[in-house]
């Protein structure tokens, strides 16, 4: 076994991975000289985030931060509040909207989370992704069909046969988002099929929750908030 000295490393590779200690060879050398060293670049979003904790210009401003952390709560800030801070009003608008969809409708989890988790695939919003995919199995979506959400890549029709770990709300609901989030426009048959599981106020919440997550994917994914645009929704956990 032959191994590479630190002084033949170029001391990038050195200090990061290996912190000078001697780095085994495992290739042969003919593979070794046709490898080449890569780097990343860091990423970053493409705004500062604002302070954390926050700093507050006013005692309105420090109301509207007590009431995002109190919906966060007992979590922290997430980078999404601290991008949104840049505009406190805004920040307290969504705080308000997010709130409501997410904790006062009536629609169970799992419909709620795969909604969501699907306009996460569609708009490749892996911030997105990464906080309510495993939410939706929480909420009782399979496995099956979580992976079936992720790498299915559509569009997705009501007029298929209602795939492995789905059951048929669940398939019609995210057909209902694929359409949604895809073309704005929903096909009559698709809503039919949505009108005929569903109650008004069910269809209402429905629908909003899937125009709510689209904005906020489209936010998350325009400023690349979370640093998660390049990494696929695997790398998103």
């Amino acid at each position: 076994m032959s191994y590479l000295t630190r002084s033949a490393i170029p001391r990038c590779l050195t200090c990061r991975y290996c912190g000078g200690l001697k780095t085994k060879i495992t290739s042969p050398p003919h593979q070794l000289q046709a490898k080449r060293l890569t780097t990343s670049p860091l990423v970053k979003m493409r705004l500062p985030y604002t302070p954390n904790p926050p700093t507050p210009s006013s005692p309105s401003e420090a109301e509207i931060v007590s009431r995002i952390e109190a919906r966060r709560h007992p979590r922290p800030l997430q980078p999404l509040d601290l991008t949104l801070l840049h505009s406190p009003p805004v920040a307290d608008g969504w705080n308000s909207f997010l709130g409501a969809i997410r904790t006062q409708t009536a629609i169970p989890a799992d419909l709620r989370e795969i909604a969501i988790s699907r306009v996460a695939v569609v708009n490749r919003a892996w911030y997105e992704w990464m906080h309510h995919a495993p939410l939706a199995e929480a909420g009782g979506v399979s496995k099956e069909g979580m992976e079936f959400v992720k790498t299915h890549d559509g569009p997705l029709s009501a007029d298929e046969a209602v795939p492995q770990g789905l059951n048929e709300k669940q398939w019609v609901v995210l057909c209902y988002t694929d359409e949604m989030t895809r073309n704005v426009q929903v096909q009559e048959g698709t809503f039919e099929k949505l009108r005929g599981l569903f109650s008004e106020r069910e269809v209402v919440e429905i629908t909003a929750t899937i125009a709510c997550y689209n904005c906020v994917s489209r936010f998350l994914v325009a400023l690349d908030v979370g640093e998660r645009n390049a990494v696929g929704p695997d790398g998103a956990h």
